[in-house]
């Protein structure tokens, strides 16, 4: 399948439909086709070629949707960018996917493209201007190259993840239904950067499903509340941060979300006390946490709604989705460890973009019943004179404090024993770290205790919800 073809059933079947709402803008599936054409036309007028990458810098727009799916027309890949990076670290980019010389981008972004080394930037501006003939769909090979994505890159630069047409087909298949005229669009959302897995692949299974798809370019809580009541949003996939920040709201209590039948969240860790809180603040709703990453297509976890009510699951990304194989290893021995012990993540699925197990990076540990907790990232170990654990159970621990509202934990270097506990903590109240120790004395051992504290205004989160242990220590060493 040519993923450019993704949404031809529901524009030949419903034209009228609509495929996206954006900046209050409603967008058919037959308005969108011809965009996509018109893009595909002005790519290949501009020189892309079966085999090229083009790189794409833009939010959620219809550009840069267009683009991903004109790019695979004509047997190109789109390599989606995040926009808010600089052009000395968009070259880095453009480099690692080897990207062609032409780029797109949204007009705020076309000169820091063009300044990353782009010899030829296309805007929205620029498909007004159509050349006559539109390129015929490519016949492409499963084993091609469809889209390009960028890891998170939270300790380095980027790496370029390549996902091919047959990858993206298998994966739409599992998660998106066939379109059908007779049945009524599903209202979705997504409000996660485009860029991320979570976003590119919502973006193809809403449109091949033939559902409605309200894109919110840049998270804002209350612009969410209000997207939601407005277009009787059902579902969509948030990161816990997001969720945080919903239920801070002040107009949260005062707004129409009777239209939420089921929220996704994932992409980070989410505190216990958040997800208890947003279950008894939306009773009706389904929540399903996800567990993944770009190599896997995202999930190969998931706590199904009906977990979310045991105790004993809190805190579990769930089991393995079917077809999937985990295995907890011993990272410096590459040997299981037993059920209960904290080890690295070995993943083996169809799913897998570069196949065979994948060494993920993550920590976590496997229950009797198959139930996986998650401990941090092997990159983000705290190594204590030689005890070695993960933050997320400390940060936990420090959440449960009452005058805690949010927490972040990194290893401190030290002279003595190798690296100290940091915590980076926002409170509504004041707290010091002799009292957030005592606290945490009966749910951690003694050497997992914070030794460093640091207060502060928010935690520094990326658009995916994540945090960067390197900068969290930083932060931590320098108001010490």
């Amino acid at each position: 399948m040519n993923t450019g073809t993704v949404l031809d059933a529901a524009a030949a079947g419903d034209p009228g439909r609509t495929a996206l709402v954006i900046d209050r803008r409603a967008i058919s599936y037959d308005e969108l086709a011809a965009t996509v054409r018109q893009c595909a036309a002005v790519l290949a007028a501009r020189g892309i070629v079966a085999g090229d990458r083009v790189a794409v810098v833009d939010g959620g727009s219809l550009l840069s949707i267009a683009t991903l799916l004109a790019a695979a027309l004509i047997g190109a890949a789109a390599a989606l960018m995040n926009p808010a990076l600089t052009p000395p670290e968009l070259r880095g980019l453009l480099k690692n996917a080897d990207c062609a010389g032409v780029g797109v981008a949204g007009q705020a972004y076309a000169d820091r493209l063009r300044d990353a080394g782009a010899t030829t930037v296309v805007t929205e501006s620029d498909l007004a201007a159509v050349p006559a003939r539109v390129p015929e769909t490519a016949e492409t090979p499963d084993t091609a190259a469809a889209l390009i994505l960028f890891t998170s890159g939270t300790t380095g630069l980027p790496k370029a993840v390549s996902i091919t047409s047959g990858q993206l087909a298998a994966r739409l298949s599992g998660m998106s239904a066939p379109f059908r005229a007779e049945t009524p669009p599903t209202v979705g959302m997504m409000c996660v950067p485009f860029f991320h897995v979570g976003g590119s692949l919502g973006v193809l299974g809403s449109l091949s499903s033939g559902n409605t798809l309200v894109v919110q370019t840049r998270f804002d809580a209350g612009e969410w509340l209000r997207l939601v009541s407005e277009h009787r949003v059902a579902t969509m996939f948030l990161v816990p941060t997001m969720l945080q920040r919903i239920l801070d709201h002040p107009d949260f209590a005062e707004t129409d979300l009777t239209s939420l039948v089921a929220i996704a969240y994932g992409a980070a860790a989410a505190p216990i006390a958040l997800v208890r809180r947003a279950m008894a603040a939306f009773p009706k709703v389904a929540f399903a946490n996800v567990f993944g990453q770009t190599e896997t297509l995202g999930a190969y976890t998931t706590l199904l709604p009906a977990d979310h009510g045991d105790p004993a699951r809190a805190g579990s990304v769930g089991r393995p989705l079917p077809g999937v194989d985990v295995r907890v290893v011993d990272p410096a021995t590459g040997v299981d460890v037993e059920p209960g012990t904290v080890g690295e993540l070995w993943v083996n699925t169809s799913q897998n973009v570069l196949g065979g197990w994948l060494h993920t990076g993550d920590l976590g540990r496997q229950d009797s019943d198959g139930y996986i907790f998650p401990s941090g990232r092997l990159s983000d170990t705290i190594n204590r004179g030689g005890e070695k654990f993960g933050p997320i159970e400390v940060e936990e621990a420090l959440r449960s404090h009452p005058a805690v509202t949010d927490v972040a934990v990194a290893g401190i270097a030290d002279d003595e024993f190798g690296q100290r506990v940091g915590a980076l903590v926002v409170a509504h109240a004041p707290v010091t770290l002799d009292e957030l120790r005592s606290h945490c004395r009966d749910s951690i051992a003694h050497f997992k205790l914070p030794e460093r504290l640091a207060i502060v205004d928010q935690i520094p989160y990326s658009d995916t919800g994540k945090v960067s242990r390197h900068q969290i220590a930083a932060l931590i060493a320098n108001d010490v």
